[in-house]
Parts: C-alpha cells; structure tokens; sequence
C-alpha cells in the first residue's frame, strides 16, 4: 500500500511540475524562486518556515532567563554574559552573510510565510487555497495578480490537477537541510499583505481580540455594508468564502448563523453578533463542522471596531435562505 501511494504521489509531483511550467513559470521562475519585482519564490525556505536562527535564539533566550534568576551565582552570571555576547556575534555575523536575502525583502526574524500572514491551519491548505481563489488584491503590490487558478473560482485547472500543483511545489521542502545557499537563491520573497492598503490607519486603535468589549462598543456603530463588501474583498475573505470550499460560503452566512450556528449546543447563550465578532477576532475558537483552522488569526490588530462593524453589516445582507 505504501509503495502504490508513494508511487502516486510520484506520478502527482511530475504531473505538477508540468503544470507549474506551462503556468506558473511565467511569474515564479523556472525553478521556483521567483522574478524581482514580479512575483515571489515558492523554492523558497520561508515558504517553508525553515528558522535558520532558531538555535541561537533558544540559547539566548534560555540564558536570558536564567540571568535573571535572583541571587545567581557571580561566576555563573559572568559565564552567561560572555556567552550571550558569543551568541550575538553569530548572530551578527548570519545577518552580515545574509544581507543580500534581507535587502530581497527576508525578515530573518519573521522566518515563516504561515506565521507572517496570520495562516492558522496547514500548510498545504495554504497553498491549495491560494491556487483556487488566487490573490486578486496583490494587485496593489505586484505588477500582475495572483490568478484564481480552479474551475470552481472560474479558473481552467480541475481540483486534481490544483492538488498536482500542490505536491510539486510541497515537494521543495527541505525540512531542516535549507542552506544560506537556498536562501541566497531565492530571487524575491514575498511582500505582506495588507501593508499600505486595508490596515488599520495611522492614528487609529485597533479593534483587539476582547469580544465582548468589541460587542459593546457596536451599539453605538452604524455598519456600512458597502465598506465592508469592500473590506471582505480588501482583506482575502472571499478568497475562501466564496463558493463555500476552504470555508462556509458567503452567501446565507447570516441566515446559517441564526438557523444552523446558534443551536449548536457548542454555542449555547451566544447571540448573532457575539458569533460574529468572534468569528472575526478568534476564528479558530469555533469551527464549523466540515471545514478546519485555516482563517487567519489577526484581523483583531488590523480592523477597527468601525471596520468590523462594517463587515458584519455586509454579512447581515447575506440573508439568502440557508440550503
């Protein structure tokens, strides 16, 4: 059995690199690490979350500590603060050996692409997610969109070949044997979204994560449905939602709330708002049966109460008879 699915899985990478070449190349690169100022690498070790400081940082970080301890032995201390100081100047010396990555737009401190947007489930979620709906808002940051690429987005590739793609590009992972020879590779890293445009502006507070407190301060908020439509679409939520494949679908969202989510026993003593709010700031604190964690977790520090407020009054329009 493992030998037919290894097989398989064979047959489903070459299928993907042949995909990968007749339509993703164009952007990406040959081999996967991207063209400057064009789009980013996927052979690429952040997309991978590889940590090429994580040893020195939980050494440093573990000597920190026990620095701190009060009544700590001179000796000790000395020893701890002549290795810290060791510790720094490898890391120093990485960031020097590096820096061509860095000025690429690699944040060494930010080593994965998962954590950096806020991505809480798996990783080949992220990337078939990504295939199927595209990223029609990287527009403001790259000279061409990422394309919605499955027949379900209206896109020419099937669900089969979206997952060929997938294990192809899954298959450049090189777990912990990344070298800075990788990274220096890479020819652009990928830009953040959100920066510049649908962030919470300069001078304005972030809703946070408090529902109830975000609850409280909408009764005396008008929602513009109309913003939020263009919030929806601003931050990525119809990436997933629409069409009801990665998670539930937009349309008869309000409707499923109060006929379908509210009599989950799970749910018991909640109203229509409080879900909503938390399913905005605390997404993974409920999942709807059939789907998993996949919606990011940091739309409490990039939304203002005012946004969320027009976001849900969006999401009230979407009143459809549940099916």
């Amino acid at each position: 059995m493992r030998s037919f699915e290894r097989q398989f899985l064979a047959r489903s990478i070459e299928r993907g690199g042949q995909l990968f070449a007749a339509n993703c190349s164009e952007c990406h690169g040959l081999d996967g690490r991207g063209l400057t100022g064009a789009a980013p690498a996927l052979n690429n070790p952040q997309l991978f979350g590889h940590d090429y400081l994580a040893p020195i940082r939980a050494e440093m970080e573990q000597l920190q500590a026990e620095r701190e301890i009060e009544g700590l032995d001179e000796a000790r201390a000395a020893e701890i603060d002549a290795r810290l100081q060791e510790l720094q100047a490898e890391r120093d010396a990485f960031l020097a050996q590096i820096q061509p990555a860095i000025d690429k737009g690699y944040d060494p401190d930010q080593p994965s692409r998962l954590q950096q947007v806020g991505w809480g489930g798996p990783q080949d979620a992220f990337i078939y997610t990504t295939l199927v709906h595209g990223r029609p808002t990287s527009i403001s940051y790259w000279p061409r969109p990422m394309a919605a690429w499955s027949q379900t987005a209206g896109g020419p590739l099937r669900n089969d070949q979206i997952q060929d793609l997938v294990n192809y590009i899954q298959n450049w992972d090189k777990g912990d044997n990344w070298t800075v020879e990788d990274l220096l590779a890479v020819n652009q890293f990928a830009k953040v979204p959100g920066e510049g445009g649908g962030a919470v502006a300069e001078g304005e507070e972030p809703a946070g994560d408090d529902v109830q407190a975000i609850v409280a301060a909408l009764e005396n908020i008008t929602g513009d449905p109309v913003n939020g439509q263009s919030l929806y679409s601003a931050q990525g939520c119809a990436g997933c939602h629409a069409g009801g494949i990665v998670g539930p679908a937009t349309e008869g969202t309000w409707t499923r709330i109060e006929e379908e989510r509210l009599q989950d026993p799970a749910l018991a003593g909640y109203t229509a708002l409080e879900y909503a709010v938390e399913s905005i700031v605390h997404p993974n604190q409920y999942i709807v049966p059939g789907f998993s964690a996949t919606m990011p977790t940091y739309f409490g520090e990039r939304l203002t109460v005012q946004q969320i407020g027009d976001l849900i009054a969006y999401l009230q329009s979407q009143d459809q008879p549940a099916e």
